[in-house]
């Protein structure tokens, strides 16, 4: 008999309204509820004064309530669009540092390409006069095409830097021979035996390693910010399922339809409803951590030294120019034999010795200071983002759940105000199986959002792929999941670098879908039959495999 008394009791307890909440006869009022809804903008004309029997809530307990089913409905699309707005504010947040970053990158990239600029323009007037400022087009076409590629244009680095020298010895070699004429064939002859005659020595070679593996990291890095901004602002606007609307309403708001606004969400509860509206979301994280740790690695390995690369430009052009005069005798007659003579080669190279060489102002270490606190920067934030798509239940779920000494036995849990008792979800869609607050069909995953994670996995492939010396174009990653581009490392055996991150994070995960009329939900709410039954069912499915 004890037995069936505590039952009666539990069984109560459950369904709080129908034994436990009419103590009197007395039906209590709904005025707190009628303030609330008011204040939010909805109209008052069909609300409730006093409580009502709440057999009609499609959402809410169906104890007695403060709540008609138009109210629940108006306070459940409010608690979607709340829900969504948070989850906005908190991907700007996001997006804001991380074009905070690009910007301070991109700004410095751009001021060390000019203050390189301003350093040969001081220094190659001085030292080669005439020379210089007769030929200033082919300085400023290499630095624009620099910044150009930089900032993401369509720019061939390699044809570039190649262009510049051949450019370079086209000017030099016409510019000391104006006496003679200097056909279209004879010029292009130059540009052809720059290769074999070598008349800047390895300067040209060794500069250009230095260059591209320098703008393929910065360049490469850049469009990372862009990219990891682009998939949060994209992810951030996925609307919520209506499963999710239901669970938020029942978090949110159904309290206060039962005459209880003050009860926080128990904070386990919170989690299984945070988990189950972000399921997709979640199941970015592992790509997404790989990006962050690829980006990092970029910044600690690639872009310290990049200051003293760009900055020494002017004494490594001018050491390649003195290098051709040392040797003119030696080039004028490889020239002769190759394309013609023309007569002999007027240097004036004893006029430009005795104004001195091209020396780089000493003041790369406070660059290379700048350049340090940047990165450290950058890679602090990255760090601190890298978990930030697994972390945000907890984030959402910090200022609205229960806290504090008894506030577990108090708590809002969907039901009364009473302990939670089911367990805590893992990330993730597949682990939402039998969440008890989101029913989630995990054979259905957001197509935006799985396009998002293909888009990162791309992002972070060619940010190895550019480790790599393998030049990539950014521009368009939409409809090109492979990645393509061509670069200085044309040998397949080029090593990745040690510490690089290059273990595979496989692609998103797929589920198959269910024979036709066996949806896979979850929710703990099932009755016994309907859990006994579903066993059954999987039990035969079983054995006809």
């Amino acid at each position: 008999m004890e037995s069936l008394i505590i039952a009666a009791l539990a069984l109560c307890s459950l369904t709080a309204p129908a034994c436990g909440d009419k103590g009197t006869s007395k039906a209590r009022s709904c005025s707190d509820i009628r303030q609330f809804y008011g204040a939010k903008g909805f109209s008052l004309d069909n609300a409730p004064l006093s409580e009502i029997s709440g057999e009609h809530l499609r959402i809410c307990p169906q104890g007695y309530t403060c709540c008609t089913v138009e109210m629940e409905g108006s306070l459940a699309s409010m608690s979607c669009k709340e829900m969504e707005g948070l989850l906005k504010d908190a991907g700007r947040a996001v997006q804001t540092s991380l074009t905070g970053q690009h910007k301070a990158f991109d700004g410095f990239f751009l001021d060390l390409l000019n203050r390189s600029m301003a350093r040969l323009q001081k220094s190659f007037t001085s030292t080669w006069g005439l020379l210089y400022q007769m030929n200033t087009q082919v300085f400023s076409d290499l630095y624009n095409d620099l910044s150009g590629y930089c900032r993401g244009g369509s720019v061939n680095l390699e044809e570039v830097l190649n262009e510049f020298w051949a450019k370079l010895l086209e000017k030099l070699v016409y510019q000391k021979n104006k006496q003679f004429s200097l056909g279209e064939d004879y010029l292009e002859c130059l540009s052809k035996q720059i290769e074999t005659i070598r008349p800047f020595g390895e300067t040209p070679r060794k500069m250009s390693g230095e260059v591209t593996r320098t703008l393929l990291a910065a360049r490469s890095f850049l469009q990372g910010l862009v990219k990891s901004a682009e998939v949060v602002r994209k992810v951030s606007q996925v609307p919520l399922s209506p499963a999710c609307m239901r669970a938020m309403m029942r978090m949110t708001y159904c309290p206060h339809c039962r005459g209880i606004p003050s009860a926080r969400p128990c904070a386990n509860y919170c989690s299984n409803v945070m988990k189950g509206c972000l399921a997709n979301q979640a199941d970015l994280n592992t790509e997404w951590k790989h990006l962050v740790d690829t980006m990092v690695f970029v910044a600690e390995n690639r872009l310290i030294g990049m200051d003293q690369t760009i900055l020494s430009l002017p004494e490594r052009i001018s050491e390649a120019m003195y290098t051709m005069m040392e040797k003119i005798e030696t080039i004028n007659a490889k020239l002769s034999q190759a394309c013609g003579e023309v007569g002999p080669i007027s240097t004036g190279a004893e006029e430009v010795r005795t104004v001195g060489r091209v020396t780089v102002e000493d003041t790369l270490v406070d660059t290379s200071k700048n350049m340090a606190k940047l990165v450290s920067e950058v890679t602090m934030r990255l760090r601190d983002m890298q978990s930030y798509w697994v972390s945000l239940p907890k984030i959402l779920c910090s200022d609205r759940a229960a806290h504090g000494a008894g506030a577990e036995d108090k708590c809002w849990n969907g039901i009364n105000r009473a302990r939670y008792l089911p367990e805590v979800m893992g990330d993730g869609l597949a682990n939402q199986i039998n969440n008890p607050e989101v029913e989630i069909d995990i054979t259905k995953p957001d197509m935006t959002i799985r396009q998002q994670i293909m888009q990162l996995k791309i992002t972070s492939n060619r940010l190895k792929n550019a480790l790599n010396g393998f030049d990539v174009d950014f521009q368009d990653t939409s409809d090109d999941p492979s990645g393509s581009g061509s670069g200085s490392c044309t040998d397949p055996t080029c090593s990745q670098d040690p510490g690089l991150i290059a273990t595979s994070t496989g692609g998103p995960v797929f589920y198959p879908y269910p024979p036709e009329n066996k949806k896979v939900t979850g929710s703990a709410r099932q009755n016994v039959p309907s859990i006994i039954i579903l066993l059954i069912s999987l039990f035969i499915l079983l054995l006809r495999r």
